[in-house]
């Protein structure tokens, strides 16, 4: 509900800044809520913020949900799935937009409009999200993917990004750089695997494999080599490669980096170790290696990781030198945190009148 009526927030707040900007007498955009109806035969509308308007959505959102994804065996929230997937098949062929938000991927994905597509949902569904709909590419690595008539957002607060990108595309930039600063929410452009941690497989039944994985998360910043692996599994090497990937779904070598670059995150977010220490503590002699590494795995480097999650904020930018102690707070280390550079200057394009439904 927080997304729903977070959404319904940021586009009225938008209409009335856009409205206000361009002398405009009549809403700009107009937003309703859905749900389906008692019967489960059709959706209705719930909520309208303009009645006398007609027409369709140019946009209908699947919202996130605090409980588990909907399954393709039980209805959501009572009503019939198959009547509601008719229906947003029905209007994607109308050439309504289809987004959702985090778990409402699922949705989206039973209408079987995702398949052959790339979509993102939240990076804790991405395995059972795979599993359950093995034509759509997923990369939950995005926090926002725009394949033209359907959008898919990442984790929970993902309606943020998803609702301001809409904003660009069904107003203009400048409507969504206004509604941005008065909300006080960043314009889209951050990537989901920058919180995305990582969360090895551990129920793929293999004894062996599971004995070396334990393993590996109290050594695995050692250097350890795969017939150490194998040894510890008690395999031959071959046949442990073999078993270890069809178990987790990565080679050795990039599981170890999963969980080195794991543990180098949990010291930049709690520690005001230098950058290059960090790198040597977790196995990684050669400093530039460690930040190529780091930034491939987590999309960021390892100071600007620092300067967004960290508690001490120990660098001052992607390198090595401390911040110098500040004279408050009894010499507690402090930095100061630069936004990130905004888009480039406003486009301009002409504005019609939107419907949007969340």
């Amino acid at each position: 509900m927080s997304a729903v009526l977070g959404l319904t927030d940021l586009f009225v707040t938008a209409d009335r800044l856009a409205c206000g900007r361009l002398g405009a007498t009549k809403p700009l955009l107009r937003v309703s809520h859905l749900a389906p109806a008692p019967d489960g035969e059709a959706v209705e509308t719930v909520l309208d913020m303009h009645p006398d308007g007609e027409g369709r959505p140019d946009v209908i959102i699947l919202p996130p949900s605090l409980g588990d994804p909907p399954l393709a065996s039980g209805p959501p929230s009572g009503a019939g799935l198959g009547s509601l997937l008719d229906w947003l098949r029905e209007r994607h062929a109308d050439g309504t937009i289809l987004a959702s938000v985090c778990a409402g991927a699922f949705l989206l994905a039973e209408t079987g409009l995702l398949a052959g597509r790339t979509a993102t949902t939240h990076w804790i569904y991405a395995e059972p999200f795979a599993a359950r709909f093995p034509a759509v590419h997923v990369d939950a690595g995005k926090l926002l993917i725009d394949d033209g008539d359907i959008v898919t957002a990442g984790g929970l607060m993902a309606w943020t990004d998803l609702g301001l990108h809409l904003l660009d595309r069904l107003l203009d930039s400048a409507a969504m750089f206004e509604t941005a600063r008065l909300l006080v929410v960043d314009p889209p452009g951050r990537e989901q695997r920058y919180y995305t941690a990582f969360s090895p497989r551990l129920d793929h039944g293999d004894g062996p494999i599971l004995k070396v994985q334990r393993w590996l998360r109290e050594n695995g910043t050692r250097a350890i080599t795969v017939g150490d692996m194998a040894a510890r599994a008690g395999l031959e090497e071959r046949t442990f490669l073999r078993r270890f990937s069809a178990a987790t779904g990565l080679r050795p070598i990039e599981y170890c980096q999963h969980l080195r670059i794991g543990k180098a995150r949990e010291l930049l977010e709690n520690t005001n170790t230098a950058i290059d220490r960090i790198g040597w503590d977790v196995g990684y002699g050669d400093p530039a290696s460690f930040r190529k590494l780091f930034l491939k795995l987590t999309g960021l480097t390892p100071g600007a990781y620092r300067r967004r999650f960290g508690a001490f904020h120990g660098d001052t930018r992607d390198g090595d030198r401390a911040c110098p102690r500040s004279p408050v707070s009894g010499g507690a280390d402090a930095a100061a945190i630069s936004p990130e550079a905004g888009r480039g200057p406003y486009s301009r394009r002409p504005i019609v009148n939107r419907d949007a439904a969340a």
